[in-house]
């Protein structure tokens, strides 16, 4: 019989994180051009990026996880929404955001563009074996 892995919930913390930052972007999106208090949304990129923090800690806490095939997949995600999010970074620029609001949205973006890559890479490692267990053939 296998033994089920005990991994933290990093995908319910990793959404609510990128739940949060949506939610701080749409706020000041929705605000500019005109002034916009930057309270909300630096309080909402603030609890998203402890979240992040504490999911890729608690990640780092866990045994038998497969560290290798997780790299593998992040480096790859995180180039694709690297890209994405210098884009989303252009349209803002392009439209004149500048200081706080720009540094805000600038912060969201960065990450954004950090969250969705572990989100991806988790759940491709989470069902690979780490490099110091065996593996197991599906007839056992």
């Amino acid at each position: 019989m296998s033994e089920k892995r005990r991994l933290p919930p990093v995908t319910q913390l990793g959404m609510l994180s990128l739940g949060l930052i949506v939610a701080a972007v749409i706020y000041l999106s929705a605000h500019l051009p005109e002034h916009v208090s930057l309270g909300p949304a630096i309080a909402l990129l603030a609890v998203s990026a402890l979240l992040l923090g504490a999911n890729v800690v608690a990640l780092r806490r866990a045994d038998g996880f497969a560290w290798r095939r997780f790299l593998e997949v992040a480096r790859w995600a995180l180039l694709a929404y690297a890209i994405i999010a210098g884009l989303i970074e252009y349209v803002f620029l392009r439209n004149n955001t500048s200081g706080g609001p720009l540094i805000v949205l600038t912060l969201s973006l960065v990450v954004f563009a950090l969250t969705v890559p572990v989100l991806i890479a988790f759940t491709v490692a989470r069902y690979d074996v780490a490099e110091s267990e065996p593996r197991r053939d599906a007839s056992t």
